[in-house]
């Protein structure tokens, strides 16, 4: 009597290890490069919102004989600048930098940070117009958190 015996193919243990092993060493490599990316673009975000606010100040010195908007502190209050059409900005602009709570805050003061800190995005000199982001320094580049 003689059995017909059906050829099973499959993985041996070691195969399977073999390919685990690689898929681990890949994404050792691979997960630390977003980790990095995800800070550069909160940075750029920060940047590029910044680069807008400063731009729709402009505009508005340009058509109201370079006066400045009345901004006032707190939560996203640009007066004219996003006021109901939002004729030169559609929304407050966010500091992910900073990010949480108060991610959109407004401070009236005449320098910018010298220091991280997470209680306001934006600083906004009254006397001269200047803008720039909270947790960034004069040169608007970022201040590292502690």
């Amino acid at each position: 009597m003689s059995r017909n015996r059906e050829c099973i193919r499959a993985f041996t243990l070691v195969e399977i290890l073999i390919v685990v092993v690689i898929l681990g060493i890949l994404a050792a490599i691979i997960v630390p490069q977003f980790t990095g990316a995800t800070q550069e673009a909160r940075q750029t975000t920060t940047i590029h919102e910044l680069e807008k606010l400063r731009r729709a100040m402009g505009v508005y010195q340009a058509r109201h004989d370079n006066a400045l908007p009345p901004v006032e502190a707190g939560d996203g209050t640009w007066g004219p600048l996003v006021f109901q059409r939002g004729e030169y900005l559609a929304a407050p602009p966010i500091n992910p930098w900073v990010g949480g709570a108060n991610r959109r805050v407004v401070i009236l003061s005449d320098q910018p940070d010298s220091e991280y800190q997470t209680d306001y995005a934006w600083i906004f000199n009254p006397d001269t117009g200047d803008v720039w982001a909270g947790s960034f320094d004069e040169n608007d580049d970022p201040i590292l958190p502690p």
